[in-house]
């Protein structure tokens, strides 16, 4: 039998229209079994997206889900760092993150988990631009812009990447336990300060293929100011290692990430633990 406890984290902010559709995607008992606990943390949305998970929750009789809502809005960032904290304190082993979005497949982690490479790496990274995954929806453009970043941070970096930051991975204990994951952004380019963090602390990662589609999702990334934040982050990592890794990198620091529970189904869970 696996000793795995798995926690799937789901961030979700302005994403009422999506939210039941990513949680149909553990409908499937088979699906469902790999998983210990449901996460979905609201990160103080103005739409219902929580009140909208709640009832897509219980119309599929899911009852490991359970749903939180952010004290604050704390940014996606701040949103992993929440979840990081409630994985630590229930003893999970892993933490699956899946954008609220519906813009990723659980479906495409089931093979790494069926492998076990979850166990055997720090993380496992769900990657738009390799060999083998499928995007739908992305302009040449952008994906042309990905390409040019992979190939600039795999040679900043001495490792090759395939993706600054997907919102499909699974991160092991001793990486979510990292306490520098505290000090990095709380925005968006939180996921390409947790990519070189990884390398930098020599953690055990892989990439795989995912799928990924853009259809009625609205996007928060303001590209070009994106753009150059994250260069900004590629030539400290370079030039400035010693200066990165002691920095607080947050625009506001937050002593404590916390969220509440919005319904009872918490303590159910609780209670079968």
């Amino acid at each position: 039998m696996s000793s795995d406890k798995i926690l799937v984290f789901v961030p979700a902010y302005n994403c009422a229209a999506q939210i039941g559709r990513v949680l149909g995607q553990f409908s499937a008992p088979e699906t469902r079994a790999h998983f210990h606990t449901i996460l979905i943390l609201d990160n103080q949305s103005r739409d219902g997206t929580a009140a909208a998970a709640i009832k897509a929750r219980d119309a599929l009789g899911l009852h490991n889900c359970i749903v939180g809502r952010n004290v604050a809005n704390y940014g996606l960032g701040g949103s992993h760092k929440a979840a990081f904290t409630y994985a630590r304190e229930h003893g999970f082993t892993h933490v699956v993150v899946l954008h609220g979005d519906d813009q990723g497949s659980i479906a495409d982690l089931l093979p790494i988990l069926a492998r076990g490479a979850h166990r055997s790496h720090d993380a496992c990274l769900g990657a738009r631009f390799m060999a083998g995954s499928q995007l739908a929806g992305y302009s040449k453009f952008r994906i042309f812009g990905n390409y040019v970043f992979n190939t600039l941070f795999s040679i900043g970096s001495g490792r090759a990447v395939y993706d600054l930051g997907s919102g499909l991975n699974i991160f092991s204990r001793p990486f979510f336990d990292d306490a520098r994951i505290a000090r990095y952004s709380d925005d968006l380019p939180f996921n390409v300060f947790l990519l070189l963090g990884a390398f930098d602390a020599r953690r055990k990662l892989m990439f795989f293929p995912i799928s990924w589609r853009e259809d009625d999702q609205v996007s928060n990334v303001k590209m070009m100011s994106q753009a150059t934040k994250t260069l900004t982050i590629l030539f400290d990592y370079v030039f400035r290692r010693k200066v990165m890794r002691n920095t607080d990198h947050r625009a506001t620091p937050v002593a404590e990430y916390r969220f509440e529970m919005l319904d009872n189904q918490s303590q159910v869970l609780s209670a079968q633990r």
